[in-house]
């Protein structure tokens, strides 16, 4: 299940009732593992807590660093705890987080700021879980899906040279681009570049007309081009952003609105794996471009 880590507001917050518990554990400074005691601490919590349900969590951090910095340091803390969590307690399916940095109101103790906060329900209370949280049922008219799109298997584009090339599509790939929700990111699979530079190698060359056909027949489609980096500590040359805009910039070439779409490169604040990486594997998933649906 994917964690939304774009800091979204609880919409339940100002409606939860009594019904409503919550848990913490706390962190040491600059950590986002949980120590030895804190550990068992959410053990035993879990252990007592197998018919709860959670539907929501903050990330704390405390004053030291930049606000940039606390905001990623918050993020892996609550990414953290749901990664112990998410198979063993029942958690709702529009669980959503919230990370503040250091922007919130600040404990004497410094220690009590660096924490992730579980709010959740007892069993006794999960039957009334919408009418705890304020939300009330809404009926709308079911929307008719949309027709699936037909796409080619290959496309032929013309070299410098005069003479032509096929290069062969991802279908599914560009299918499912089509009939994605607003919300989910999709990472284009075998998008390469050379070492160290923005320039795409010539093998993905296919990536890029995948999704400049997939912005061409869905003229309702917004985008986020999002760069990622694995491997290093820090994007010191901002690669993750050259990247990312190399992919807008060909799309604007060939004539997409620059008003469907942004683009940003996050480096290796988001990895998917933890850095080092263990293997060609984790850093090959770490080190990716997606695209994330704004409007479709």
């Amino acid at each position: 299940m994917m964690i939304y880590r774009c800091f979204l507001i609880f919409f339940f917050v100002t409606n939860l009732s009594w019904s409503q518990e919550q848990f913490s554990v706390y962190f040491e400074s600059n950590k986002f593992e949980l120590t030895k005691n804190e550990n068992h601490a959410l053990g035993n919590w879990i252990e007592e807590n197998k018919t709860s349900k959670i539907i929501g969590a903050y990330g704390f951090c405390d004053e030291d660093g930049s606000v940039e910095y606390n905001e990623v340091l918050a993020s892996k803390r609550v990414d953290f705890v749901y990664s112990i969590i998410k198979d063993k307690v029942k958690i709702r399916e529009d669980f959503k987080t919230r990370t503040f940095g250091e922007l919130h109101k600040q404990l004497p103790e410094k220690a009590k700021n660096r924490k992730v906060t579980l709010y959740f329900l007892k069993e006794k209370d999960i039957e009334k879980e919408n009418e705890i949280l304020g939300i009330k049922p809404i009926v709308v008219e079911a929307e008719m899906p949309k027709a699936p799109i037909i796409f080619p298997d290959r496309v032929s584009i013309q070299n410098p040279n005069g003479t032509k090339t096929e290069l062969p599509l991802d279908v599914a790939f560009m299918q499912a681009a089509s009939q994605a929700k607003v919300g989910e990111k999709l990472k284009i699979k075998n998008l390469n570049f050379v070492l160290n530079t923005f320039a795409v190698v010539n093998e993905s060359r296919g990536k890029l007309y995948e999704l400049l056909l997939i912005m061409q027949k869905n003229p309702n489609l917004k985008i986020s081009i999002q760069g990622h980096l694995c491997c290093v500590g820090i994007d010191r040359a901002d690669l993750s952003t050259q990247r990312a805009r190399a992919v807008y910039k060909f799309l604007e070439y060939n004539e997409i609105d620059k008003s469907r779409m942004t683009y940003k490169g996050f480096g290796v604040s988001r990895p998917l794996f933890p850095i080092p990486e263990k293997n060609e594997e984790e850093r090959a998933e770490n080190r990716r471009v997606e695209i994330e649906i704004l409007e479709n």
